[in-house]
């Protein structure tokens, strides 16, 4: 007897202790929620700014209307006040108010401050209001398939919205007011919880260099109608990407949600998620190889004076490659590496790739990591296409030699680029360099991380002298400037659809840097199907001299003596 009642005691010992202890809390928390009214104090969104602190994406202060259907106490009446005020249909608002079962209902987001005002003045039992934040971005459209945008309730969708969601969100407060069973309020104490604001991101971007590279793509785009004319600008020392523009874009604080399929197309980051064939501009790595292999003894490579086969073509595999020049009148003949570049001739790079061989120009695109994603921090980026090492042929080797059978995107191709011209060194490109709190405190710093060398400063130095002579002497021309040290190289690259060249349908390019003996920007003009003209040199280099003389102009620097 003894035993048994002790047992029932222990039964009812653990019963209590569950229930006070490991329940405890969850079971207050719902008592709480039967017996109160909860307004909710909404977080501010996180701000991202440029790298001087130039806003981009801030908030505007808004309110989001509410009612509780049980406390409502003229239904008929509250919904002709509401619709009267926020525009909305009266009869599907009584008809919310009196059939649903929810304990409460959303009236209406991102109203305005005088809306509200004038819904204070009836003061409707049941009907109540909260701050909210709408997302605003100051310049409309300007670099808005990176910064992406937010939901209807602030949550970040696309772009480093999304990316950077967990800093950016904050976590929302509430004020808890005592309440009868239907949401009633009545008296007592109220509760509050502080809400806990998001954290700030400071992009690497430059606003000024932004504004120069959107209004030459809007240039472009209207002067040969494109598909997109896409422009990215890295600072060659760190690969901090200082802009990313493209043409067509779209206006932030006006998304067009209701079309998903152009919502898609135009929020989409080609310069990040696409992939392309590079052609020409693809030759400034099989270049760097060549010097590099060069430097270290490599019989296979070619010296700076080596006198290419003048032929016009070259057959590997029973493949014929073509120069774009028919070397009538001697040109084209008896070139070395630099007039190769300048003349863009591909038998010459045909003839690189296959005297280096597979292995060693395979060690070099995965050195300039072709074929993989850069980690940049951003989400959807592609990782290209390339031939495995093991499948590679003959042909296959000597197409890749000058853009073709590889496929890379825009961020891959100005990395390597980048890293040839910087003195060998490969970094982890970043949009966002710190996190931030609203006091100005760093919660996160995201430093430059250099992933590995490609190539040494000697070979590197060598290579932007030769490029140096594209712009001042050969295809790059349109994109030389007097006074200033330009260097780039120019791409033409044919489209294939379906296995198959399309006819007619081409990609111009041009990569080029300044100063070219010290690079510190460095620019890669896309434009896709340009309607007219379609060489690199005639459609792209003029658009990048724009974007150089713009950096020029805005950030004071002075011509070389």
């Amino acid at each position: 007897m003894i035993l048994a009642t002790a047992f029932l005691f222990l039964l009812v010992f653990a019963r209590f202790f569950y229930v006070q202890v490991v329940q405890g809390e969850k079971l207050r928390a719902r008592a709480i929620g039967q017996w109160t009214r909860e307004i909710p104090v909404v977080a501010a969104r996180g701000e991202i700014v440029d790298a001087n602190g130039v806003v981009l994406a801030g908030n505007r202060s808004s309110y989001t209307v509410f009612a509780r259907p049980n406390a409502v106490e003229d239904k008929n009446a509250a919904a002709a006040t509401l619709a009267s005020i926020f525009s909305l249909d009266e009869a599907e608002l009584y008809s919310a108010l009196t059939g649903s079962r929810v304990s409460e209902l959303t009236i209406a987001r991102r109203v305005e401050k005088q809306l509200v005002e004038r819904l204070e003045q009836y003061d409707l039992p049941g009907v109540y209001y909260a701050r909210d934040n709408t997302r605003l971005y100051p310049y409309g459209s300007m670099l808005s398939r990176v910064l992406g945008f937010t939901s209807s309730d602030n949550t970040g969708l696309t772009g480093l919205e999304k990316y950077y969601e967990s800093y950016l969100a904050g976590a929302d407060g509430e004020i808890a007011y005592p309440a009868d069973l239907v949401g009633a309020e009545i008296e007592g104490e109220a509760y509050y919880y502080p809400a806990t604001d998001g954290l700030n991101i400071r992009l690497t971007i430059d606003a000024s260099v932004q504004e120069i590279a959107e209004a030459a793509m809007e240039e472009v785009y209207a002067q040969y109608s494109p598909e997109t004319a896409q422009c990215i600008v890295l600072d060659p020392d760190t690969f901090d990407v200082l802009a990313m523009a493209e043409s067509p874009s779209y206006d932030l604080n006006d998304i067009p949600r209701d079309d998903p399929e152009q919502l898609n197309r135009l929020s989409r980051n080609n310069l990040i998620s696409d992939i392309y064939e590079p052609g020409s501009t693809f030759k400034i790595v099989t270049a760097t190889a060549n010097i590099e292999e060069h430097l270290q003894g490599n019989s296979n490579a070619f010296s700076m004076q080596y006198i290419f086969n003048s032929s016009r073509t070259r057959t590997v595999d029973g493949t014929t490659i073509r120069c774009w020049s028919d070397h009538a009148n001697g040109k084209h003949s008896h070139q070395t590496l630099a007039e190769a570049l300048n003349n863009s001739c591909n038998p010459c790079f045909t003839d690189i790739a296959l005297s280096l061989g597979t292995e060693t120009f395979y060690e070099y695109l995965n050195l300039f990591h072709f074929g993989e994603t850069t980690g940049i921090d951003f989400s959807g980026e592609a990782q290209g296409m390339l031939v495995p090492e093991t499948a590679v042929r003959a042909c296959d080797l000597a197409r890749i030699g000058f853009g073709q059978t590889v496929a890379v995107t825009a961020l891959q191709l100005a990395c390597a680029a980048a890293s040839a011209v910087n003195g060998g060194y490969y970094y982890t490109p970043r949009l966002v360099k710190e996190i931030y709190a609203p006091d100005g405190s760093v919660s996160v710093s995201i430093s430059s991380v250099l992933k590995n060398r490609t190539v040494s400063e000697e070979a590197s130095a060598i290579l932007c002298s030769l490029l140096e002579g594209v712009v001042r002497d050969g295809s790059g021309s349109r994109a030389y400037i007097e006074g200033y040290r330009v260097a780039g190289k120019t791409g033409t690259a044919q489209k294939f659809e379906n296995g198959s060249i399309a006819q007619g349908k081409y990609v111009s390019s041009f990569l080029g840097f300044f100063p070219a003996n010290d690079p510190q920007y460095l620019v890669l003009v896309i434009v896709d199907e340009p309607e007219g003209a379609y060489y690199g040199s005639v459609v792209a280099a003029p658009a990048a001299k724009q974007i150089f003389q713009g950096i020029i102009d805005a950030k004071g620097i002075d011509p070389v003596e």
